[in-house]
């Protein structure tokens, strides 16, 4: 579906990046998948080289210009032009508005946003026109609502779906389409930080903030990153080719905004 794509997944050692790569490889295309954490992305190469799919890990920081500039040049070199991006790198954490240090609202926006936009930036320079072109944003279901006391990551989410809507319009004569794809509970690393702080934040059990949060969502469970990447390889394949601008939710029907 995807044979001779070449694919770039920032935030792809673990979690659903991880995921996401695996289900691009199984499906034809060469990816490279890139992560600030060296000895996370040579773990996940390894997973996907004994698969025996083809991957190429990149060591790169989503905030650092530099970074970017070298990874996508090397994937030009390696494989070349880079015909879907998966921008999935991304942080997390409370945030709260009386906080009086100001440095996780930065850490969040800078890797969450500019992060992204640098990225995009960069590899639409060389992305070829008419040929598939697929930018695809990993955002969550709190770019749809809000929860308290993590401002900073809502603001990032909801700022995803903001520049995929303005990008789409932007690159659509290109004939690359731009998506947001939302999710809602994973069962992820990042998502038991959120139990945990969350829970403590209400003065509850992890064990019960995550009864709730379970309870809360109609199909009564957590997704498994394996669903996710599914629909992202969906969203990047030609039968998706009329779908852009969408933030398209998988959220178990959390939210139906």
């Amino acid at each position: 579906m995807l044979t001779n794509k070449i694919a770039l997944i920032t935030g792809g050692g673990t979690g659903i990046g991880k995921a996401i790569g695996v289900q691009l490889a199984k499906n034809g295309a060469k990816v490279a998948l890139a992560s600030r954490s060296h000895a996370h992305i040579e773990l996940a190469a390894t997973e996907l080289r004994a698969l025996g799919l083809s991957v190429l890990p990149l060591q790169m920081n989503v905030r650092r210009k530099q970074d970017i500039d070298q990874a996508v040049a090397r994937v030009f070199a390696e494989w070349g032009a880079i015909h879907i991006l998966v921008n999935n790198a991304g942080i997390s954490g409370l945030s709260m508005i009386d906080d009086p240090d100001d440095a996780k609202w930065y850490d969040i926006v800078d890797t969450n946003l500019n992060g992204m936009y640098l990225i995009t930036k960069q590899v639409l320079k060389h992305m070829p026109d008419h040929s598939g072109g697929r930018i695809i944003n990993i955002s969550s279901v709190l770019g749809k609502f809000g929860v308290p006391g993590y401002t900073a990551y809502c603001t990032t989410k909801h700022g995803m779906i903001g520049f995929t809507r303005a990008l789409a319009l932007e690159v659509v004569q290109r004939g690359i389409t731009v998506n947001t794809i939302c999710p809602g509970w994973v069962d992820t690393e990042m998502a038991a930080l959120g139990i945990h702080e969350t829970a403590a934040l209400q003065g509850i059990t992890p064990e019960q903030f995550k009864a709730q949060a379970v309870a809360a969502v109609p199909i009564k469970r957590f997704l498994d990153a394996d669903e996710v990447a599914h629909l992202v390889c969906y969203v990047a394949s030609e039968q998706a080719r009329a779908i852009t601008g969408q933030a398209i939710n998988i959220c178990g029907g959390q939210t139906m905004v």
